[in-house]
């Protein structure tokens, strides 16, 4: 990951500038070592007033994540660890809510694979016409 931004895809480039990062002390269980630092790192994105987002795909991330996207990581000791596992998610968020679906285009059976299924039908038929009782014409 770059140092000066955050990259959900291809086209975005969203600045570090506009994601807020706060730091405070992480949860559970963590011996002495807990007290001591602020190792928890939340950021959050404001969507709404992000000026790397284009109105359309600022639409399609507030219909999925809301006005604001925000990542928390408190999993390692280190504050440091812990910014680049936030910044991380962060991204992976964002790229999901970017991610347009695409249109499916319909097709039809091909004329061999209407001959494959006609062939199994008919064999499947047989197969069961041979198991009937022999007078059930």
């Amino acid at each position: 990951m770059s140092d000066d931004a955050l990259h959900p895809t291809r086209s975005v480039r969203i600045p570090l500038t506009e994601v807020v990062l706060r730091a405070s002390r992480s949860s559970g269980p963590g011996g002495q070592h807990a007290n001591v630092t602020a190792s928890r790192i939340e950021a959050s994105f404001d969507v709404a007033a992000s000026t790397a987002l284009t109105p359309e795909q600022r639409r399609r991330v507030m219909d999925r994540c809301g006005p604001v996207v925000r990542a928390v990581a408190q999993d390692a000791r280190s504050q440091a660890r812990n910014r680049e596992l936030a910044l991380q998610r962060l991204e992976e968020r964002l790229a999901r809510a970017l991610h347009v679906q695409r249109s499916r285009t319909p097709t039809r059976p091909t004329k061999a694979s209407r001959t494959r299924r006609l062939d199994a039908k008919a064999r499947r038929s047989s197969v069961k016409r041979a198991r009937r009782p022999p007078g059930d014409d």
